[in-house]
């Protein structure tokens, strides 16, 4: 174990990063109901998505790829179909009145996995650990901790947003976060889940105060408990034989791919939407978890581990498109396990596991409540937005891009879009110190092609509203 994932070296031990590995689980383990009953939402003639089928394509996508993270890359960061691109997968399907049907968005997934594959061997992906300035790569970090912070208020609904009605916006009027939000607010002390993530967070702060060893995941547990005898938890799926959980693998639908269907449906559009936002999402979450874990300390190995990863992420997106799933990605909820002081790949290898047993255990992993899960993600943002002292502030060259970066990932609910404002704007703004400084601020050629693929993904986006 030393010596394969090279645990001494990286300050560790098996039982830390086991726990670590654990923990990640345990933060993202909602993915096993959520994506299911996401891509299944759909379930009409030849374009629906069988939930079982979807359940185990989600569990071996993320248990199979996670591992091979680990074992090949070294790394901490956990593998699964991701948040809101497995949304806009559903999306295109239900606004498009029938012109796309499940095996269509599949090919589409499976097509921008063999995009990234070229992008990683060609090592075009890897020059944005060059080509991207260092304060834009703190400014990510932080903003993904804001964000994993914003998904826990949401989950737990400590967090809710007025709907706007007309020019009115009512006050007893909440929802999730959703496209339209417009003001925040607290959500009700009544309701038992914001109370037990409150709890959550009081304990995992505690035990972290008390330096704990296992902090995150002993204050999971906790709050797990403390949400059974608050009636949170129900324990009758184990003892019920009617719901006692047997996976039928034969029901696992590997992808009849539509190649000729894709074809006449504009499906340029919907590879370009994938391809533009999982390449941000996952050089957010890449470079984030690895500047957490002081991976990044050392440049030069720290942009070689990460390009491998980045490897193991196009592999991934292929790969969960041929079991039938949405395009798997790298999950921010891995900087849980780092926090737990997960910094190599037994990490990652604990995490797969767990998701491999999933697949007989579905019971016992969905007993741990979304609110104990919420607590862990606010607390892990405390941790991630400390990167927030290495950005020169006084400089607004890289102040402004670095600020948009960071408040428009929780802000507009997505990593992509942060990343492609701070890319923007320090191109335009460099540029601009650039004609008195001399060229005190570098800008890499790719900062040009990304600011430019922005501009034009945000254009096509306003003439098609």
């Amino acid at each position: 174990m030393d010596q394969f994932f090279k645990l001494k070296q990286n300050g560790t031990s098996v039982r830390t990063e086991i726990m670590a590995g654990l923990t990640t689980f345990m933060t993202m383990a909602y993915i096993l109901a959520v994506n299911p009953d996401v891509l299944s939402a759909f379930k009409s003639g030849a374009t629906g998505g069988d939930w079982t089928a979807i359940f185990l394509a989600t569990a071996i996508a993320a248990g199979v790829i996670t591992i091979l993270m680990g074992l090949f890359v070294n790394f901490p960061v956990a593998m699964a179909p991701g948040m809101g691109l497995n949304a806009y997968f559903a999306t295109i399907i239900l606004s498009s009145q029938g012109k796309f049907t499940f095996s269509m968005a599949l090919t589409a997934v499976f097509i921008s996995g063999i995009i990234f594959i070229i992008l990683t061997v060609t090592k075009v992906r890897q020059m944005l650990l060059v080509a991207v300035p260092d304060s834009l790569k703190h400014a990510i970090t932080v903003g993904i901790g804001l964000f994993i912070a914003m998904i826990g208020f949401k989950n737990s609904g400590i967090l809710t947003v007025a709907v706007e009605s007309g020019n009115d916006i009512p006050a007893h009027k909440y929802t999730d976060v959703l496209s339209f939000e417009t003001v925040f607010h607290m959500g009700s002390l009544q309701d038992k889940s914001v109370v037990l993530t409150i709890i959550g967070v009081l304990l995992i702060s505690v035990f972290m105060v008390l330096r704990l060893r296992g902090a995150i995941l002993l204050g999971i547990l906790a709050t797990t408990v403390i949400g059974y005898f608050m009636g949170l938890v129900n324990l009758g799926s184990l003892t019920n034989p009617e719901t006692t959980w047997v996976p039928d693998m034969s029901k696992l639908a590997f992808a009849n791919f539509d190649f000729a269907g894709i074809m006449n449906t504009g499906i340029i559009s919907v590879i370009a939407t994938f391809t533009f936002v999982e390449l941000f999402d996952t050089f957010g979450t890449m470079v984030g978890t690895a500047t957490r874990a002081g991976i990044m300390k050392n440049k030069e190995e720290g942009n070689k581990r990460v390009g491998k990863a980045m490897l193991v992420d196009a592999i991934g997106v292929s790969g969960g498109a041929l079991v039938g799933t949405s395009t798997v990605t790298a999950f921010v909820e891995s900087a849980a396990g780092v926090a737990e002081g997960g910094r190599t790949g037994l990490t990652a290898v604990t995490t797969g596991v767990c998701f491999l047993l999933a697949l007989f255990l579905a019971p016992i992993a969905m007993l741990i409540p979304g609110s104990a899960t919420a607590a862990a993600l606010i607390v892990v943002g405390v941790l991630m937005v400390q990167s927030i002292k290495e950005i020169d502030f006084q400089d607004f060259v890289l102040a402004i891009p670095a600020f948009l970066t960071i408040v428009l990932m929780p802000f507009t609910y997505n990593i992509a879009n942060g990343i492609s404002f701070g890319i923007v704007a320090y191109v335009v703004l460099a540029t601009a110190a650039n004609f008195r400084s001399k060229d005190k601020y570098p800008i890499h050629w790719l900062m040009w092609v990304l600011a430019v693929l922005v501009l034009a993904r945000y254009i096509l986006i306003g003439s098609q509203g």
